[in-house]
């Protein structure tokens, strides 16, 4: 019988057997499971009970060849699904380059909208409807320039530069991209920001990044709908945010690896594994740190904590 994560393959019915002789299968010196030989009949005594000791070379010879084996067969599929993460990641890159690009074509048909309407709304003999039309398309074009001012901030190539910041505020500017769609997944945003929170030193742009992450993940997460909470606080010398969901949640196994870069419980397609990577390096970059909280069926918990000022190597790194 080979036994390996949990499952069994075997010859006859090895529970009956009156004398077994089992070796593990170790990978990187763990133990995934073992190899068993057994006699279902009596035997003189020999070497190790019937067992003789070129036997027992043999099924040690046999484990061993089968962890290599295993090892060589996952780091092919480890490779390929790698490689696939790595394309769709490099897509996503791709992606946010073009974001920029295309950001920056749509800001002069945009002031020339704005403008033209204003410009006309000052017509002196302008009719009450074609007025309020007027507005309404000035309303409008606001609104595309202040999506498109927040996908250039989003997708920048520039360097990371902290300043002074208050978190509720870019939490706020966050969520101006995600609260239709929480509204269409049938999501009810929560918000319990902390009063007189302090300012930070921190990069705008990283933290919006972290925040975006958080509420993606929760938001697909909920797929049936649910409740999204979103909540400031002090705490210390620092600030803290959390991100709560109602959602499927988390088993152990897969919160001992979500900051792992490339590892996803999720479709190619759904997801690259990156984007809490990404979040831990930034809150770690900012001197802070990021916990979870999850239980199968009954949602998840980040909590990320940022100090009011990051340490002076990593300021002066940053500078």
């Amino acid at each position: 019988r080979i036994v390996f994560d949990g499952r069994s393959f075997q010859t006859g019915v090895i529970e009956k057997a009156r004398h077994v002789l089992a070796v593990p299968i170790l990978m990187n010196e763990s133990p995934r499971g073992r190899v068993e030989v057994a006699y279902t009949e009596n035997k003189p005594e020999l070497d190790e009970g019937p067992f003789l000791q070129e036997e027992r070379r043999l099924i040690d010879t046999v484990a061993r060849e089968l962890a290599v084996i295993i090892e060589r067969k996952q780091a092919e599929e480890d490779r390929a699904q790698l490689e696939k993460q790595l394309r769709h990641a490099d897509r996503l890159a791709t992606i946010g380059q073009l974001s920029a690009g295309v950001a920056h074509e749509l800001n002069e048909p945009l002031a020339g909208i704005l403008g033209f309407a204003q410009l006309a709304n000052k017509h002196p003999q302008l009719p009450a409807q074609v007025g309020k039309d007027l507005a309404k398309i000035e309303a409008a074009a606001l609104h595309a320039r202040e999506v498109v001012r927040k996908l250039m901030l989003f997708a920048r190539q520039t360097p990371p530069s902290k300043c002074q910041v208050n978190l509720n505020v870019l939490i706020e500017e966050g969520l101006y991209f995600l609260e239709s769609r929480c509204a269409k997944a049938g999501i009810e945003l929560e918000r319990a920001y902390g009063q007189k929170l302090p300012d930070i030193i921190a990069d705008p742009a990283q933290i919006h990044q972290i925040l975006i992450n958080l509420l993606v993940n929760a938001i697909q997460a909920m797929e049936a709908g649910g409740r999204l909470r979103i909540e400031t606080c002090c705490q210390g010398e620092g600030v803290q945010l959390l991100v709560s969901d109602s959602g499927c949640g988390m088993s152990e196994t897969v919160q001992k690896q979500i900051f792992v870069p490339f590892f996803t419980t999720k479709d190619i397609g759904e997801g690259n594994g990156l984007g809490l990577a990404v979040v831990h390096g930034i809150v770690i970059a900012h001197g802070g740190r990021i916990s979870v909280q999850s239980e199968l069926g009954k949602g998840t918990q980040f909590a990320v904590h940022l100090p009011l000022i990051p340490n002076a190597e990593e300021s002066e790194s940053d500078g």
